[in-house]
């Protein structure tokens, strides 16, 4: 290590006192590069207090295991972080493992996106295929306990969500309530390994419309929304829809690629702002061929969110696609994942996501050129549809599910303008304004 990095570590040591030791430590060279030589009296000062007052627990506490040091200072840690807002975490090194593992692997658990609002575990959307879609969650359900155990919402989202994991095959209980109907729930899961398919029905559905459903946005995204892109080509679709809808969102860099066929090269996708101006980075489309030239419509609902925003934002801005459905979640905030020790990490927020016109997304969402609102019932029957394309007679079907096959107002609303956009010939919708 140069001789100029070691004095600023050993400086940074001796200036932020013992309580703050392992903060340090664990952040390591990115928080040594944002201190210069002189001491910042202000943190210097606001840890001295905090050593104190952890002195003080340590010494007079009457739980002499429950005050240790290295147990204060990361339930310091936890206080520090997650009072900021709800999607900033400090994660232990399970927690750490576990998201980890959500953005490239397997896990075994119920199959459910969570979100923190107003006090409350509100579901975003059950995944499809999963212990949570076929148990009948819907999005806007609240998870009120989880095995008998009241959910602190106070708490960290990966920690509840922790708890919804576990061994496949196991049971996990969880009581919800659910909003619309005014009721509560008690419903027994079985867990199991959850498989991350960010592509699922890929089809021509009629007259050379194209059809493909993102469920979320992980590293493989890119590369199957390609690939099924090719094969919709090779069908003969000359136009597509791009089905958004209860895509909880993922990774920023897998929205910018799902985004990147549509795009001129160098042409602004998305862009996200810090605290400073300098902080500012701008994605854009790095495909050196011609961008694919189709008329587009994207489906969205209030499950969609974050990365399944930014496609929508992005398309919508530059006048490459209709939407229809219904306003989106409006979760438009950067998460920088920061690796510690031990293998834990710490996820703060650092930026927002704004689309190409300079619209933010966060808590506002995307609205649709075209609203059609369904309700979480339909929602729910609909995703239990999709996941059953092999079961097209009615009869069978209800049979199986024990009810009508719901009409998709949204897939048809999609239908209907991509053939108006044929029939009028190619011409961009309207282009958002800031």
């Amino acid at each position: 290590m140069p001789t100029v990095a070691g004095m600023f570590k050993r400086i940074l040591t001796l200036t932020a006192g013992a309580v703050l030791g392992l903060a340090l430590g664990i952040v390591g060279m990115r928080v040594t590069a944002a201190w210069n030589l002189w001491p910042n009296r202000d943190l210097s000062r606001s840890a001295g207090y905090v050593k104190d007052v952890m002195r003080l627990v340590n010494e007079n506490y009457v739980d002499q295991k429950a005050a240790g040091y290295d147990q204060l200072a990361r339930s310091a840690l936890h206080g520090m972080v997650e009072t900021l807002d709800p999607h900033s975490e400090f994660l232990e090194k399970k927690e750490n493992d576990d998201f980890e593992v959500d953005l490239t692997g397997e896990f075994g658990g119920v199959g459910i996106q969570v979100e923190t609002r107003n006090n409350r575990i509100v579901v975003i959307a059950p995944l499809a295929g999963t212990p949570s879609e076929r148990a009948g969650i819907q999005r806007g359900d609240e998870i009120v306990s989880i095995d008998g155990k009241a959910v602190e919402t106070s708490g960290n989202i990966d920690g509840i969500v922790g708890k919804l994991r576990g061994k496949p095959k196991t049971k996990v209980l969880v009581a919800l309530f659910r909003p619309s109907s005014q009721e509560t729930l008690n419903l027994t899961l079985i867990r199991e390994v959850i498989k991350i398919e960010s592509v699922r029905t890929v089809r021509v559905i009629e007259d050379g419309i194209g059809y493909v459903q993102l469920t979320e946005f992980s590293d493989q995204t890119a590369g199957q929304f390609r690939r099924a892109l090719e094969n919709l080509l090779t069908q003969g679709a000359s136009s597509l829809i791009i089905d958004l809808r209860n895509n909880p969102g993922g990774l920023l860099d897998a929205a910018v690629e799902v985004a990147e066929p549509f795009f001129r090269k160098d042409e602004l996708i998305v862009y996200t702002k810090g605290r400073k101006p300098s902080d500012r980075e701008d994605f854009k489309a790095e495909s050196s061929g011609p961008p694919i030239a189709l008329p587009i419509a994207v489906l969205i609902n209030a499950g969609s969110a974050s990365a399944a925003e930014i496609v929508t934002g992005a398309l919508k801005d530059t006048g490459r696609a209709v939407v229809v459905g219904e306003r989106s979640f409006g979760k438009g905030s950067v998460q920088s994942v920061f690796k510690l020790e031990n293998g834990e990490g710490l996820r703060l927020t650092t930026a927002r996501y704004y689309t190409p016109s300079g619209a933010t997304i966060h808590e506002k969402g995307i609205t649709p050129h075209v609203e059609v609102v369904m309700t979480p019932e339909e929602d729910t029957k609909l995703a239990r549809q999709r996941a059953r394309p092999d079961i097209t007679d009615p009869a069978a079907f209800k049979e199986r599910f024990g009810f009508e096959p719901v009409v998709d107002r949204q897939l048809e609303t999609a239908v209907a303008m991509l053939k108006g956009l044929r029939l009028f010939g190619p011409r961009s919708v309207a282009r958002a304004t800031p």
